[in-house]
């Protein structure tokens, strides 16, 4: 970087968390960007801050917002403080920035980064409106993924309608069905997930913003909250509103251990989900091999040919790293004290990485795997007619005790239940075959 703009509390930070961890999210630090430009938009109209002020410090945010300072935010993501080491590095860059627009248009005031771009905030209120907004933006982009994911499946459930097949239950034969109606509840598992997380998200909308630092609104004026959340609204282009309570949304984090719970039902199912494409496409000889995945890269470095299924894999690798980071989540909510919810740096971090990984898995499982999955129809039909499934069928016609002897025979003499019944006459071969027509 050829020039500093944070200053001596973010230079103090570094000293105190000199961690090899990651940065801390962009999706965070320009949130609280946003609420800066607002804030300072909002004072503005309130008569507490001067215009050129107000003007040099909107113009810092959004050069900011355009990425310009990124090289300045230098803090890793862990960190103790509620995140005030985040904030005051924020806090700086601005001031800093803005001071210098102000030099450059000829001005001799001064921006100060706690008089002025923190004016009437508070770290307790500032870093978890800033984590609800880039929270509710990465659940809208995972929301659209969902989305994607959700069609690919009702197309495949659409194309497989009516390939019938064997059902299966503890991972024994159980009934027939189509492979259809599998992808299909598929996709019904998807939007639940997706409702799930359409619920939270709207929850994340109530901030404690000017509530400062303990909810009471101290240091922060009515006339300037009578602005604040119009601006910040059309700063972020979100429908946000002040919570009920300030105080609560202050010393809980609840919100967030919601959202990232609602995020790991949707992980738990996408996980059984992968773990059913890796039983179904097992083989391609030794298996059951009802369907192909397709072939992205070679799967061994010693046994040539072999092909594994590496997005199901890293599907469901995604759940055990969701389920880890909600944990955290929950925990950390759960390590609030008195007013404050003071856990919040691994809360945003862990919540973050949690939507970010999510959204770019399942988008990836949706395009390479399941929009170019193939049916096996000759394997599906051949497993489908060794079973014993049709057994269940015949119970309302040949009652259960017959159909359960014809199914014994089946197993001792390797012949098919079809054989079978045909063979002791307990139907005629068109009988049979009306039984089952529905689901051939």
């Amino acid at each position: 970087m050829d020039k500093k703009y944070y200053g001596t509390q973010t230079e103090k930070a570094i000293k105190n968390f000199p961690f090899s961890f990651r940065k801390t999210p962009r999706e965070l630090l320009y949130a609280v960007a946003e609420i800066k430009k607002a804030t300072a938009i909002a004072h503005a109209a309130a008569g507490e801050l001067d215009r050129v002020r107000a003007g040099a410090i909107r113009a810092a945010c959004d050069e900011i917002l355009r990425g310009k300072f990124d090289d300045q935010f230098v803090l890793p993501a862990f960190q103790g403080g509620m995140g005030t080491s985040n904030h005051m590095n924020v806090n700086e860059v601005v001031a800093s920035r803005a001071n210098e627009i102000l030099e450059r248009q000829g001005k001799l005031i001064t921006v100060h980064p706690n008089d002025h771009v923190n004016m009437s905030h508070s770290t307790n209120d500032v870093m978890p409106s800033a984590l609800k907004i880039a929270v509710i933006r990465l659940a809208d982009a995972l929301d659209e993924t969902l989305d994607v994911l959700i069609i690919a499946f009702e197309k495949k459930a659409w194309k497989f309608r009516n390939i019938a097949k064997l059902g299966r239950t503890h991972m024994q034969d159980a009934v027939p069905m189509t492979l259809g109606d599998e992808f299909a509840a598929y996709a019904e598992c998807v939007k639940r997930g997706k409702q799930r997380i359409a619920r939270a998200r709207t929850e994340l909308l109530e901030l404690n913003l000017g509530g400062s630092a303990v909810g009471n609104s101290i240091n922060a004026s009515p006339k300037y909250r009578k602005f604040l959340y119009r601006e910040l609204r059309k700063v972020t282009a979100l429908e946000l509103q002040p919570a009920k309570n300030l105080i609560s949304q202050t010393g809980s984090a609840t919100d967030f251990v919601a959202i990232s719970q609602a995020l790991t039902c949707l992980c738990v199912d996408l996980s059984k989900i992968a773990g059913d494409f890796r039983i179904l496409s097992s083989g391609p000889k030794g298996g059951i091999a009802e369907i192909t995945l397709p072939e992205l890269q070679p799967g061994s470095s010693i046994m040539p040919g072999k092909v594994n299924p590496v997005l199901p894999e890293a599907l469901s690798q995604l759940y055990y790293l969701v389920s880890g980071n909600n944990l955290t989540i929950e925990q950390a909510a759960h390590g609030a004290q008195l007013e404050l919810a003071v856990m919040l740096p691994v809360i945003s971090d862990r919540l973050i990485e949690s939507l970010k990984l999510a959204n770019e898995m399942i988008r990836q499982f949706g395009k390479k795997c399941v929009a170019i999955v193939v049916a096996n129809r000759k394997q599906i039909r051949e497993l489908l007619e060794r079973s014993t499934a049709y057994a269940t069928l015949l119970n309302p016609v040949i009652g259960y005790d017959a159909a359960a002897a014809a199914v014994k025979e089946s197993l001792a003499t390797g012949k098919t239940l079809r054989e079978v019944v045909i063979a002791k006459k307990l139907l005629r071969e068109k009988e049979f075959d009306a039984l089952t027509r529905p689901l051939r």
